[in-house]
């Protein structure tokens, strides 16, 4: 039996662009926020009502960074899979502040790309509908194997 289950599964909106970043090992990380909403009818006022709440999502791997750094942007809708981690930090004035977030590294996280080639203004390659996980493979979900770029690296 497993003595513990540290996973987190969200489904939602980048609410900015990720920003890449390179450790003192020469490896990459990239972090972004992403939002998800709640939405719910106010029994006593019939209004409709909507919480958004922002998880931090932090990806470790240089693969998995490479395909977030390409195909990832502000509004891209993803599900992602991680383990939650809470650090523990000094802020300018000394004082202990603590940040909680979504990790994805290794063989436990998922990070899939919902966004449909149709519904994005950019360009084709940031269209792609594709999904990642950390062994670092990606593989389109489109049906049609016309619609598969060319330019994509696997």
């Amino acid at each position: 039996m497993v003595g513990s289950v540290n996973k987190v599964i969200l489904l939602g909106n980048l609410g900015r662009d990720p920003e890449i970043r390179s450790m003192q090992s020469g490896s990459k990380m990239a972090s972004f926020s992403i939002a998800t909403s709640k939405r719910w009818k106010d029994k006593n006022t019939q209004e409709q009502k909507e919480k958004t709440s922002w998880h931090n999502i932090v990806v470790f791997g240089d693969g998995l960074v490479d395909i977030v750094e390409k195909y990832v942007k502000k509004g891209s809708k993803i599900y992602v899979e991680g383990e939650l981690q809470t650090r523990k930090w000094q802020d300018k004035e000394g004082n202990d502040r603590y940040t909680t977030e979504i990790i994805l590294q290794g063989y436990n996280c998922n990070l899939t790309l919902l966004d449909s080639r149709n519904t994005s203004s950019n360009s084709l390659e940031n269209q792609d509908s594709s999904t990642a996980d950390s062994d670092d493979s990606f593989s389109s979900e489109t049906t049609d194997s016309s619609d598969l770029d060319e330019d994509i690296p696997f």
